[in-house]
């Protein structure tokens, strides 16, 4: 009786030593890491992400994906196919588990994180697939493009990515599995090339990062390149470091404002409380709404904000020579192709803040003699009354936190003699 007491204690020891050490288990990882790639052969500036998206021949196909911090959930060229099996799936197509019409995800993607665009088509349960007995769920999406509705087939769908620790891109990798959808291959014609899928990073639950889990916390950080050379963007936590100060976390340079929610959007706002050129503030409405988009290209401002900035920094750069209007700006300036300097346009944020907008950031050389003010007047009635589009990103950091929704941001790296294409894409062997 002695000795099963002892073999229960040594057990017991050994379960709680077991359980000790799962508990101080840190990974060698604090986030994962994907680049980011400017697209300028579509109808506007976009930019994506390549993403691993299935395993084939004993290697990971890729495929590049634009980022849309406002979309519900992801959707891609692909096609869904209930019995996957080896030699299965056609020749260069990705093929997807489909969700069945019956199934929950599918009335919840409808009623509550479809698109209610007027031009969608209804959503109907009439289509099949040979074989399976079950209907399957089409979903409507908006191109962001064209702006064109289509339909795609809600799936069951996975991911992979590599680990990072923040300074060093891992041969770790980290899979995610969403309900995403398939599109047909037309849809992305409008596309930049090579670039067939939208990656959601809204706050929906059915975005990108409501699959990813623990250890990774519920954090992205995106930074825009201005030039060929891929930005970078992580989810998980810091450090993030960008050469050449190797040694410099990248949060050390944030300041933070509160994102807040919006009916019936799944982007992301914060308050702008003015707009500051040399100390002089251009009044914001306290009931107008500051949104965020990785779509739109330049700042959009309701039209009584937009003329009272362009009234202020017209007069702030009257020593500069004027030029004919390049649509679709209003204010533009005869320059070289060695660009203007011009003063800092300042959003003013709660709590003393300011998020501040240098000539990088406002002004766009748009041929090598013209050079105008990247906002553009969205009208009277412009909801939101203030967009930021992602000229004003570009070599700016920002960190998306979602589990204290607050917003990051660092204004231009340029000023820290850094840029958003300075991290370090070398593949190094986990720890």
């Amino acid at each position: 009786m002695f000795m099963l007491i002892q073999l229960v204690v040594i057990v017991l020891a050994l379960v709680s030593h077991e359980h000790e050490a799962m508990a101080a288990y840190v990974p060698p990882y604090t986030s994962i890491v994907v680049p980011v790639n400017k697209h300028t052969d579509a109808a506007k500036p976009l930019y994506g992400v390549q993403i691993m998206t299935a395993y084939v021949n004993m290697q990971y196909l890729h495929a590049n994906f634009l980022i849309d911090i406002d979309a519900p959930f992801i959707w891609h060229d692909c096609i869904v196919q209930w019995n996957i099996y080896p030699g299965s799936c056609p020749s260069n197509t990705l093929c997807t588990g489909p969700v069945s019409c019956e199934e929950y995800q599918c009335t919840d993607v409808r009623a509550s994180y479809g698109d209610k665009n007027p031009s969608c088509a209804p959503e109907t349960n009439s289509s099949t697939l040979p074989g399976w007995g079950f209907c399957t769920c089409p979903v409507n999406v908006v191109n962001p493009v064209t702006g064109s509705c289509s339909q795609a087939l809600l799936n069951y769908d996975g991911f992979t990515v590599n680990t990072s620790d923040g300074r060093n891109v891992f041969n770790g990798l980290y899979g995610a599995y969403p309900n995403a959808a398939c599109a047909p291959s037309s849809t992305f014609a409008s596309f930049p090339a090579n670039v067939s899928g939208v990656m959601a990073f809204s706050t929906s639950p059915y975005a990108f990062p409501a699959y990813l889990y623990q250890p990774l916390k519920k954090s992205f950080a995106l930074c825009l390149p201005s030039k060929p050379a891929p930005g970078v963007l992580f989810y998980g936590t810091g450090p993030y470091y960008l050469f050449p100060q190797s040694n410099v976390d990248v949060r050390s340079y944030l300041s933070y404002t509160p994102l807040l929610k919006h009916q019936d959007s799944f982007g992301y706002f914060i308050r702008v409380n003015s707009i500051v050129i040399k100390k002089r503030s251009i009044n914001v409405p306290t009931d107008a709404s500051t949104r965020l988009s990785t779509i739109d290209p330049y700042t959009t401002l309701r039209t009584d904000i937009y003329n009272g900035v362009v009234r202020r920094f017209s007069m702030v750069t009257k020593r500069l020579r004027p030029a004919k209007p390049v649509a679709p700006f209003s204010l533009c300036y005869s320059t070289s192709t060695t660009g203007l300097k011009v003063p800092d346009i300042d959003f003013s944020l709660p709590d003393g803040k300011k998020w501040t907008v240098s000539t990088a950031n406002s002004i766009k050389q748009v041929t090598s003699e013209v050079a105008c003010l990247a906002f553009v007047d969205g009208g009277a009635t412009s909801e939101p009354s203030i967009l930021i589009g992602t000229f004003q990103f570009e070599d700016n950091f920002l960190e998306f936190d979602l589990e204290n929704s607050t917003l990051g941001f660092s204004s231009s790296l340029l000023r820290k003699q850094t840029s958003c294409a300075n991290f370090n894409f070398t593949l190094t062997n986990s720890p």
